[in-house]
């Protein structure tokens, strides 16, 4: 099966990327820096990832957000126009169909960022399962999507988009350009430090994503998304949440509104779940031991039966330790309980810490 590019694909590959494929499309792992630097040039400056492999999926209507509101778990009918939020969307058992960032641009105008795996389950889920006059549409091919994240993001972007300085965590605004056209600005990012995503035209994306560079930006590819992402336990789809896990052991309690009057779909389940409690929890913990804990890997009682499974790990490169994402059961969730990771066949000590692994100042 041939792999689908993105419209920087060219421009990747001229900056000396390493491309692997991604969730069907040839995406760039690192470029010639290497994975560590581009996870440190993130934390202290300004990384610019091309993440147009995710869809977009458009409800547009009078009741736009009463249709997309019994579709989620968090309540966008709390939320004001011109803001962001974060939120899962669930089967009627309460498993994770995906985890998804829902755009208020007006009450009738309703955008929704997907995960790339989940793009045709997402809008066929949808629209099964809408009601009201206010219909999904998938509109991914309309933008390609830039992340311009670190601590000189704002900065950056300013030159093109000055209200850029002065936004705050999960707004929204946008400006044209002769240069780029319409440029719609979230921001909201995957790695913890500021920074925003850019919805822009396909055709003008590798312009803007030009101009970025030039003003101090820096490529970055998906190994350091990963890291970055990991430090702040930012849970990835298809590793540490899926169909299979609900959004309470998950740790997305918060975003997921069990008392929302307008209901949605998973909340009985869900709140069933609630009631009787969770049999495990996602946790963060650190290996005190040798190695990585990686995905699958088991997790264990000291010198004893298995309790739970890694769904992510890695070395955190700005908290310089091994950490890692579990499932262990609720018994053994505690923080500063000692356990043991399985790494082929040798056990590692290991113990639940908080999260996330690494305090970023408050945005």
């Amino acid at each position: 099966m041939t792999s689908l590019k993105t419209a920087l694909y060219d421009r990747h590959v001229a900056l000396g990327a390493r491309m692997v494929d991604f969730a069907g499309y040839q995406m760039p792992l690192n470029y010639g820096k290497g994975q560590l630097q581009e996870h440190h040039l993130v934390r202290s400056g300004a990384g610019l990832f091309d993440v147009s492999h995710m869809g977009q999926v458009r409800f547009q209507g009078p009741d736009a957000v009463a249709v997309v509101n019994r579709l989620i778990t968090n309540d966008l009918q709390a939320l004001p126009d011109g803001k962001a939020l974060y939120t899962a969307c669930c089967r009627d058992d309460g498993g994770i169909l995906d985890d998804l960032i829902c755009y208020r641009r007006s009450v009738t105008d309703v955008l929704i960022v997907v995960n790339a795996s989940n793009v045709a389950k997402i809008v066929a889920w949808f629209e099964s399962r809408a009601t009201g006059e206010s219909r999904p549409v998938d509109v991914s091919d309309q933008y390609a999507l830039l992340a311009l994240q670190g601590p000189k993001a704002a900065e950056i972007l300013s030159a093109a988009h000055p209200a850029a300085m002065t936004m705050r965590p999960f707004q929204l605004s946008s400006f044209e350009d002769p240069r780029f056209g319409a440029v719609l600005v979230a921001s909201t990012g995957y790695t913890g430090e500021s920074g925003f995503e850019l919805f822009v035209a396909p055709e003008r994306a590798v312009t803007l994503s030009d101009h970025l560079l030039e003003r101090g930006a820096e490529p970055i590819g998906l190994g350091a998304r990963d890291t970055l992402r990991l430090e702040m336990k930012y849970a990835l789809y298809g590793n540490d949440i899926d169909e299979t896990t609900n959004p309470l052991e998950a740790g997305l309690g918060w975003v997921t509104k069990l008392d929302k009057p307008e209901g949605f779909i998973g909340q009985d389940a869900l709140r069933a779940i609630a009631a009787a409690g969770v049999t495990r929890k996602l946790v963060g913990i650190e290996l005190e031991g040798r190695g990585i804990a990686r995905h699958g890997y088991g997790v264990h009682v000291p010198g004893g039966e298995s309790v739970g499974v890694v769904t992510s790990g890695t070395i955190g490169p700005t908290v310089g330790k091994a950490i890692a994402m579990a499932y262990v059961a609720t018994a053994q969730s505690a923080m500063g309980t000692r356990l043991e990771v399985d790494i082929r066949g040798k056990r590692s000590e290991a113990v639940v810490c908080k999260t996330p692994f690494l305090t970023r100042p408050r945005l």
